[in-house]
């Protein structure tokens, strides 16, 4: 989870960022998103892994002017470590708030990114937030906080990881505006890949028909598509002077598979391209 800086005078201060992160619109998704934020409508995000799930809530966090807690969620993940706990201090017990209270409190948007991986008795306690009562007990303590204006929940989850274990609930789901995520068109992910390495447009291409090809092999012999995240770390290495072949090898073939031949399949769309 985002850790505050030691040196911020409220605790909610160093969540707030300074820089638009760059992102690149799809079809309308920031409309949507400002739309539910201003009716407080909680929002789903759903999506593969990489495709820019989070970097679109941080700038909706920086265009919405609100700070961003981000929360990633695991098996682990206890009511405590969103909601808060009593810790010892200098022989004193103190309470601190968990990064859901913090939201709750200051106004600030709470992402909770990969809800499927929480435990479902953790993603319960959500629920009086997502409601018109939108309230945090906090049983500690006693208290229900009462959440401010500016409080919005987010939470985003990766569709193509779904099992019976990890899903959630349609008690939670049916709480949420839901909005879908898939992998940018061509031109467009040739945009962001060319933003953010500073790799000529024409390198940038050839690695998005790589991502491509190799999103087709999905479903014979890899479990998901190749993302964008993978193909900004291979458009950075060969900026960088390392030769396609192996930036491929090391950002993209390794990364994906261990199967020597699904991995062999992919040298040979690297060779055809390069």
């Amino acid at each position: 989870m985002t850790v505050p800086s030691k040196t911020a005078h409220s605790p909610i201060n160093s969540y707030s960022l300074d820089k638009e992160p760059y992102y690149a619109e799809i079809g309308g998704e920031v409309e949507l998103f400002t739309t539910a934020a201003k009716l407080k409508i909680p929002v789903l995000i759903k999506g593969p892994t990489g495709c820019g799930k989070s970097r679109f809530v941080q700038s909706m966090a920086y265009r919405l002017k609100r700070p961003l807690i981000t929360v990633a969620c695991h098996e682990d993940l206890t009511s405590s470590d969103l909601v808060g706990r009593y810790l010892l201090k200098d022989d004193e017990t103190v309470w601190m708030d968990g990064p859901l209270s913090l939201a709750v409190k200051h106004g600030a948007l709470c992402y909770l990114d990969e809800i499927v991986e929480a435990r479902k008795d953790t993603t319960v306690l959500i629920h009086p937030l997502t409601d018109d009562r939108r309230i945090l007990p906090v049983e500690k303590r006693g208290e229900i906080l009462k959440a401010t204006d500016n409080f919005m929940l987010v939470m985003s989850y990766n569709p193509g990881y779904q099992s019976a274990i990890k899903d959630l609930k349609q008690s939670t789901r049916q709480r949420f505006l839901a909005i879908e995520f898939n992998y940018p068109p061509r031109d467009l992910e040739c945009q962001i890949i060319t933003h953010e390495t500073g790799i000529s447009p024409s390198m940038a291409a050839r690695v998005v028909k790589l991502g491509e090809k190799v999103r087709n092999l999905q479903h014979h012999g890899l479990d998901e598509g190749v993302s964008t995240r993978l193909l900004i770390y291979t458009a950075s290495l060969i900026c960088q002077g390392i030769s396609p072949q192996q930036a491929c090898d090391a950002a993209i073939i390794r990364p994906m598979s261990d199967d020597g031949e699904t991995q062999r399949g992919m040298h040979d769309i690297v060779s055809t391209i390069f």
